[in-house]
């Protein structure tokens, strides 16, 4: 992603954070400053004019370059966020340059460090080591040479067993600027120490959860098998109660159909009843008039 706004600036150096903020979009220029608190930045090479740098973003390495050209501020990164006017990555390069910048102001620097920038590394000891200055590189006395390996010694033994630099108050002229660029390394690596340790710790506690989570997750999904397994026997039993539904209402319609041939029955039954009644009351007359023919004397 490529980015280019007017600067009146002269030197990268004059952009302070509240001028990057200014212009920035106020998410990214909140995750820049979280970037640069966390250590992220590796600065490559820089100057006033341009710097090349890395930043370790959430998703992988990204590579920046940022220069100030013909009044225009022109930034790209390797990442594809739309942020806009610039990316978190930049807006992260510029604060930690500012921040550089202002124990030497005024001074051209250049900073090439050996080896690129690993990712893998939480918290390596900044490349953005101040240069020495111009008059460090003029001829020194032998004996504050001298003074300075003097000094150097318990300051090797120390860092070796982690205790304290020894005091460098009394190293004579430019070599006691030697002495405080070793001191800052010496700040730097256990601010990237103690960075390590908690991200650390952070990356423990977050595989903790991650497992409790996992856990969860088995547990979900033996629930979720057992009610998929209760659910295929409730509709095993829905099928089987349908099919004897429509064997209920197959009878049901057979016993309505029996029920009307019986009620026709039993109108031919009272029907012919009563037909047997009228006979048999024929038949009782009959019977009465025999009777009554029995009975007479025969006429002689």
């Amino acid at each position: 992603m490529r980015n280019k706004i007017p600067c009146s600036a002269e030197r990268l150096s004059l952009l302070d954070p509240p001028m990057i903020k200014a212009v920035a979009d106020r998410n990214a220029f909140h995750i820049g400053n979280q970037y640069l608190s966390e250590n992220r930045v590796r600065i490559i090479e820089a100057d006033d004019a341009q710097i090349s740098s890395a930043v370790i973003g959430n998703s992988g390495l990204y590579e920046q370059t940022i220069r100030l050209k013909d009044g225009h501020l022109i930034s790209k990164c390797s990442c594809a966020l739309p942020e806009e006017p610039m990316c978190r990555h930049c807006i992260a390069v510029l604060l930690e340059y500012h921040r550089w910048a202002q124990p030497r102001s005024g001074q051209q620097r250049r900073v090439k460090p050996s080896t690129a920038p690993q990712p893998v590394q939480a918290s390596p000891i900044r490349d953005a080591v101040p240069a020495l200055s111009t008059a460090s590189t003029t001829d020194l006395k032998l004996g504050e040479v001298m003074a300075f390996i003097e000094w150097l010694s318990p300051a090797l033994k120390a860092l070796e067993r982690g205790q304290t630099l020894p005091d460098s108050a009394k190293l004579p002229g430019d070599v006691a600027s030697w002495s405080q660029i070793i001191r800052n390394l010496e700040e730097r690596r256990r601010e990237s120490e103690e960075v390590r340790m908690n991200l650390e710790s952070d990356m423990r506690d977050r595989e903790a959860y991650v497992g409790r989570l996992t856990q969860q997750v088995q547990a979900s999904m033996e629930e979720i098998k057992a009610a998929q397994a209760c659910s295929q026997q409730l509709q095993q039993e829905l099928t089987a109660c349908r099919e004897v539904l429509t064997k209920i209402s197959e009878i049901a319609s057979e016993v309505g159909s029996y029920e009307s041939q019986l009620k026709s029955l039993a109108g031919e039954v009272i029907a012919k009843g009563s037909q047997l009644d009228k006979l048999a009351q024929s038949f009782r007359e009959v019977s009465t008039v025999l009777k009554a023919l029995t009975k007479t004397p025969a006429i002689s």
